[in-house]
This record gives C-alpha cells, sequence and structure tokens, in this order.
C-alpha cells in the first residue's frame, strides 16, 4: 500500500506531519517527489493470516494493514457472530488506543449505558447492588456491536474467510504454510492465533490444550429470549450455592431479553460446537429452581445462537512458536476476568507496532511484543476466579458475599481497583497518533 498525500510545492516537511497518513509511519519512510508526498509502507507484502474474527483478530488486521502488511482473518463461524454480553473498557490505556484507532466515538454512541447490578432473591426483593461504576466500566457495549465496528473497520484492506479453519500448519525456513478445510493451502510469513480460549492455532503450534488451560471449576452461557418476563434494562441476578442466573433487558431492544448464567461444575466432556449439548448441559444444571428460571429455561429451548464456556484461565509459558504467535485469549485468557477485551486491544495495537518497528522480524516482533505485553496482561489474569463470586458455592459463602458488596467501602475498593488494573503507563506510542 502506497499512501499520496497532497502537498503544495516547497512547504516544509515537518508540516505534513500533521496529516493522519504521515502520523502512522516513520520518519524514514516518508519522502517528497515532485508535489507529492508518497509514504512507503512499513511491512511491504508480509503476509499475515490471523485466527479468529471475534475481537482481537479484526483489531489486529487493522494495525497490520495500515503498516502495509498484507491480512487475512480465518473464522469457524459462518459469519460474525452475534452471541455474547456486554464488554467495557476502562482506563486511559483502553481508551487511548480505541482513539489511535479513530473508533472511540463511534463506540461511545453505541455504548449500552450499562447501570447497576441487582441481586434479589426468589421473590425479587433486592438483597444488594452494585453501582454502574463497577459494572460498566468507562464504556460499555454489546459484544456484538464492538465486533461489527472493527471487521468494518479493518475489512477494507483484510481478505475475511469466514466458515473455515487452520487444519494444520508446518513452518519451512521462510514462511509457514498453511492447510485449511476448505480453502486449500496458503503460504504466510506468519500466523497469529487470536482464536480464544480454545485456540486452534496454539493446538496446532504449541501442543495439547489441557498443558495451558486450567478449568476452574464453572461454567458461564448466555443466550436470548422474548421479554416475557418484562424486565428493565438492570440486570436482576439470582443465586443458590454453585449456580447464579440473570436477566435483563437487551439494551436496544426492549422486546428482548439476556440471560446470564453460571453454575459449579468439575470439567465436562464437550464439544464446543454441539449447541444442542450445551443446553443440556445448562438445563440440567438448573432444573427445579425457582424465581423466573423455568422461564428462562423455555426460551434457552428455543434459542437460535448460546454462548457457552468454562471459566478457566490460560498460562502459556511463552506466546511465539517460529512463525505463529498468541494474541488475546488464546494467549492470556480468563474467562469473565473483567479486563479481557480491553488487553486484547491493546495487545493487538502492540503486537502489530512491534512488528512494524522490528521490520517484520518475526523474532524480534514477537519477543518485543511478549515482553511488553506479559507484565500488563499479568495484572488482571492474577485476578480472582469470578465463579467465587457469582456463584459462591455454599449457602455460607452465599451469605458473606452479599454482606461483604454490601457495604460503601468495599464497593469503592472494586472500582478504583479495575481502573488501576487496565492502566498501563508504559505502553509505547510507536509512530501511530
Amino acid at each position: 500500500m502506497i499512501a499520496v498525500v497532497s502537498a503544495a510545492i516547497g512547504t516544509p516537511l515537518r508540516r505534513t506531519f500533521n496529516c493522519v497518513y504521515c502520523n502512522l509511519y516513520p520518519l524514514d519512510t516518508v519522502k517528497l517527489e515532485g508535489s507529492m508526498i508518497m509514504i512507503k509502507p512499513v511491512l511491504p507484502g508480509l503476509r499475515v493470516l490471523i485466527s479468529g474474527a471475534g475481537i482481537a483478530g479484526p483489531a489486529l488486521a487493522y494495525w497490520l494493514s495500515r503498516h502495509g502488511a498484507d491480512t487475512t482473518v480465518v473464522e469457524i463461524a459462518p459469519e460474525l457472530r452475534t452471541s455474547g454480553f456486554a464488554v467495557d473498557f476502562r482506563g486511559p490505556t483502553h481508551l487511548g488506543v480505541l482513539s489511535k484507532m479513530g473508533v472511540l466515538e463511534e463506540l461511545r454512541a453505541l455504548q449500552t449505558h450499562g447501570g447497576a447490578m441487582r441481586w434479589v432473591n426468589e421473590h425479587d426483593r433486592q438483597i444488594f447492588e452494585l453501582p454502574a461504576e463497577f459494572a460498566g466500566g468507562e464504556i460499555e457495549i454489546l459484544r456484538r456491536d464492538l465486533s461489527r465496528v472493527l471487521y468494518e473497520r479493518s475489512v477494507e484492506r483484510t481478505e475475511y474467510l469466514f466458515g473455515d479453519v487452520i487444519a494444520d500448519a508446518a513452518e519451512t525456513a521462510d514462511s509457514i504454510e498453511v492447510e485449511f478445510s476448505r480453502h486449500g493451502t496458503r503460504t504466510y510469513d506468519m500466523v497469529i492465533g487470536a482464536d480464544g480460549l480454545h485456540s486452534g492455532v496454539r493446538r496446532i503450534a504449541f501442543g495439547p490444550e489441557q498443558r495451558y488451560v486450567r478449568h476452574l471449576g464453572y461454567y458461564v452461557a448466555g443466550w436470548q429470549l422474548p421479554n416475557s418476563p418484562a424486565v428493565d434494562a438492570t440486570p436482576q441476578l439470582y443465586n443458590v450455592p454453585g449456580r447464579m442466573i440473570s436477566v435483563s433487558a437487551d439494551q436496544h431492544d426492549p422486546d428482548r431479553a439476556d440471560v446470564f448464567a453460571m453454575f459449579a461444575s468439575p470439567r465436562l466432556d464437550c464439544d464446543w460446537h454441539d449447541l444442542e449439548q450445551q443446553k443440556e448441559f445448562i438445563a440440567d444444571a438448573f432444573h427445579g429452581l425457582r424465581w423466573h428460571v423455568p422461564r428462562l429455561l423455555a426460551g434457552l429451548r428455543d434459542a437460535p445462537e448460546l454462548y457457552f464456556d468454562s471459566i478457566s484461565r490460560v498460562r502459556v509459558p511463552t506466546w511465539s512458536s517460529g512463525r505463529a504467535a498468541l494474541l488475546g485469549d488464546a494467549a492470556w485468557g480468563l474467562t469473565l476476568g473483567g479486563m479481557g477485551v480491553g488487553t486484547s486491544i491493546v495487545g493487538a495495537y502492540v503486537l502489530a507496532g512491534e512488528l512494524a518497528a522490528a521490520g517484520g522480524d518475526h523474532r524480534t516482533g514477537f519477543a518485543a511484543y511478549e515482553s511488553r505485553m506479559r507484565s500488563y496482561a499479568a495484572r488482571w489474569q492474577r485476578g480472582a476466579n469470578p465463579g467465587t463470586f457469582l456463584a459462591p458455592a455454599s449457602a455460607l459463602g452465599l451469605r458473606f458475599r452479599n454482606t461483604l458488596f454490601s457495604t460503601r467501602l468495599v464497593q469503592k475498593l472494586l472500582i478504583s481497583s479495575t481502573k488501576s488494573v487496565a492502566t498501563g503507563a508504559d505502553l509505547p506510542e510507536y509512530t501511530l497518533t
């Protein structure tokens, strides 16, 4: 890619760096040719395959293509996913990267203005409530809206292969040969696994999932149904020991309701692509409960799409292996840790920037990316198991949780700690302003 910016003959070169294109590249990539400023790409012809079209994948594709790389994103789903929960961004690091991407104001316009989280008993009487600052961060947005925005921002310069998956990969002396399930074999310079907790790239390039993913004793699910309970947008959460289920009106369509459920369980033998099996797991876990549960389970039977996953922590000793590297949950995931999406957005910015700074050398770029990101990602990954907070396993644990989080001091500490964890003042600027 070569961007061309008009400039008057004789204009001092330093003045041209007010333009958006010039700020994307180092000084030595910009030169004057007659009356034009020619901006040379930093990563010309670098072929990068990214697995996963959720959040981290499109964000990385955006940054790499801005540096001149040829980017392809492969996604096993036939189209962009619409399931998942609201996600949030907190602090100057998250918001700063979104601003650099040029999507901050668009996300502000789409934000859900997430409110409080209200715990109730089976008669809908309030037990305690956490304020909006804890639940929604500074910007809260539905995951599906964020995914669409990032896809639209990247698609002009990125090839997307939906309904396909990496079947195998083999590294050669100067490339990596990738075999797809549907699109044959192609050659790339590097492959990035941004494909989540159950990463296929990690399995192929690093080894079996059980080496890196530790089950934390809970499963989480989410689905939509008609808003027959007539609830408002404030989530109401109902607990019994080891189980939690909540319902709230959809932020964009009050005639629809969003259900969020969590239950304690040892590791299940689960096919992550078997929708009916996952529905059975959920129905069995919540069978016999009162409150709105029977109606919510009835809606589950008819739900065309479902979010279902284990609550797990990912620990990978090194995030790269040869020409393959990991990003987001594939590298440092903690399901429902609260900072995963924001950290993935920051990680995409850093990975692309370090590869550009290294001139496309994967060894140098991957090492610099991991050096900068590992301590930042570890801040939130060290957090407590979210299952023990949302669904304490015992009646005593429930009473203790309810009493503790009813106090104003504890709520203030929660809010301040999430902001500090999200902030990383030492992240580099590169040349992107």
